[in-house]
């Protein structure tokens, strides 16, 4: 998936203000401006659109754990990684919001998506154990679809 396309979805299921964007990136040590976020938030075909790269997407992911979750006392927001994968974006909206196996697959069904426990497990797992599985567009994209279900109920209808 492009990195705008879930900060798009991840501001629509939060009903974040750009002031708000802005405070996430912060809690990952990232300064970013009104007219950046703006930018990041356009679609492609649109003036002025900045694409979101992965060490962008991943400090306002750290950055989104941080300002939903906290720090542990003596902790620094990490430093952000340079290339991310779908599992990995995964993994981090999975702990900003506190989601256990139930809660994800209950999310992914609201989207009409069916995964069992293991299929699920195999995102998680490490690149390189035997189980691992690559998480493709169809899944993440499903899940956002979920969230957002859940979130913003009303919206949906």
């Amino acid at each position: 998936m492009i990195n705008n396309d879930i900060l798009r979805k991840v501001r629509y299921i939060l009903d974040l203000s750009n002031a708000k964007m802005i405070r996430i990136f912060a809690k990952a040590k990232h300064e970013v401006t009104q007219e950046e976020i703006i930018d990041m938030l356009k679609k492609e075909h649109e003036e002025g659109y900045a694409p979101c790269n992965d060490k962008n997407m991943c400090r306002f992911l750290d950055g989104l754990v941080i300002y939903k979750r906290g720090l542990k006392p003596g902790a620094e927001a990490p430093e952000p990684l340079s290339q991310l994968t779908n599992n990995l974006i995964f993994k981090k909206l999975r702990v900003a919001f506190e989601l256990r196996e139930d809660d994800i697959i209950e999310a992914l069904e609201l989207a009409e998506f069916n995964m069992s426990k293991s299929e699920l497990g195999a995102l998680f797992r490490k690149p390189g154990h035997k189980h691992y599985k690559p998480c493709g567009d169809q899944v993440l994209r499903n899940f956002l679809m979920g969230l957002s279900l859940k979130h913003r109920p009303k919206d949906a209808e």
